[in-house]
């Protein structure tokens, strides 16, 4: 009916940005590659380089910007701000959205930015802030997991992301290892020297964060 104003509901929104874009040596071919890894994970372009999305819970949301920050790197490197709270749709026919959840997601990408020049803390890429007065996941418990997570993401070489990749597409170890041209045992010895293990099992657990 007329006039009646659209009731806000809780959810999960994510803002995304590249990191140093303006220093990219082709920005249409860096929009392209993330272009595509957005279509795959229910993120939008917003304006630039930054896109938006909403999941139905913080786990998913962590676990589908992991997805596209693994899916453009070494080359892209995106940082993340994760909210949860209401959101309002106040245009149904564009899908604009306003509220404390995006609030939340702002604060958040806006202390991941601050917290990368810092030297201790170079490799967040990831935060969370949940809206004040909203009953949700712990911000100090979830960051802290981020923040450990993302370290370990950070000092990982070309071929460990690309292990990290299969392996958490659930490709074996021994197909992983066809596909690098190396031995299954040298891909096990990396997983195991290089945490990329942990990393599978920390993004299990953050996946359920509800």
């Amino acid at each position: 009916m007329a006039g009646i104003e659209p009731q806000p509901s809780v959810t999960a929104t994510v803002i995304g940005d590249v990191v140093a874009s303006r220093r990219a040596p082709d920005r249409r071919a860096l929009h392209r590659a993330l272009a595509a890894a957005l279509d795959a994970s229910g993120f939008a372009f917003t304006v630039g380089d930054e896109f938006q999305g909403t999941h139905s819970s913080v786990g998913a949301a962590i676990d589908a910007a992991l997805t596209v920050r693994l899916a453009v790197a070494p080359d892209v490197d995106i940082r993340f701000g994760i909210g949860w709270g209401a959101v309002t749709v106040l245009d149904d026919a564009t899908g604009i959205q306003d509220g404390p959840g995006w609030w939340a997601a702002r604060e958040a990408i806006e202390w991941t930015a601050s917290a990368q020049r810092q030297p201790g803390l170079a490799a967040v890429r990831t935060s969370y802030r949940r809206a004040s007065g909203t009953p949700g996941p712990d911000a100090d418990a979830v960051n802290a997991a981020l923040m450990c997570r993302d370290h370990l993401l950070g000092s990982l070489d070309d071929r460990s992301i690309r292990i990290l990749k299969g392996l958490l597409d659930k490709h074996t170890k021994k197909d992983i290892a066809a596909a690098e041209q190396v031995s299954a045992s040298a891909v096990s010895q990396r997983a195991g020297r290089d945490g990329l293990d942990l990393l599978v099992l920390t993004s299990a657990y953050l996946r359920g964060v509800r």
